[in-house]
């Protein structure tokens, strides 16, 4: 199964538009999962962080105040279908009330899924909605990524070959 290098990892997560998918834990139990909108800031010396921004009322909010522990994914739609799968926890960067202080993140969050001539209008409209800056730093977490064989690689690379059942066709290659 291709991997993404650290480098095509990057790449892939300052892409506009890549939904995040949150997993958090309700105070019962019960797994929940939350799409946000988020941001991705490098480093040079790791794989650096994704920055998201729940607002004070949202449940996942409330779960990662709680337990910081999360899962999330970030895939896409079309061929190669790469994903990232991240196992951590998260970092508040800017609590409640410190809004001023990161605005221009949000607002880069923003344009990375609506038509920048429209981010402003947008954020003026929710301005007004406290939200916290939250951080998980890829280099403290377990960061998994997969995409489909492209040119030249070998088709039975689709899946980790632990998931080819014995005598299958797939597996047989593999042999």
């Amino acid at each position: 199964m291709p991997k993404l290098t650290s480098n095509e990892i990057a790449d892939f997560l300052a892409e506009p538009g890549h939904l995040l998918r949150l997993a958090t834990t309700d105070d019962d139990g019960m797994p929940r999962i939350s799409p946000v909108w988020c941001t991705y800031r490098s480093t040079d010396d790791g794989l650096g962080s994704i920055l998201f921004t729940p607002r004070e009322r949202s449940v996942f909010f409330a779960n990662l105040r709680r337990d910081a522990r999360i899962a999330l994914s970030i895939d896409e739609d079309a061929l190669p279908y790469r994903k990232v799968s991240v196992q951590g926890s998260v970092e508040i960067v800017h609590d409640l009330g410190n809004d001023d202080a990161w605005r221009d993140t949000y607002r880069e969050i923003a344009c990375r899924f609506i038509p920048e001539a429209n981010a402003d209008g947008y954020l003026a409209a929710t301005h007004d909605q406290p939200r916290a800056l939250l951080a998980v730093h890829l280099d403290d977490s377990v960061v998994t990524s997969w995409r489909m064989p492209v040119d030249g690689e070998a088709g039975t690379g689709i899946w980790a070959a632990q998931y080819y059942a014995d005598g299958s066709k797939m597996h047989d290659k593999l042999q």
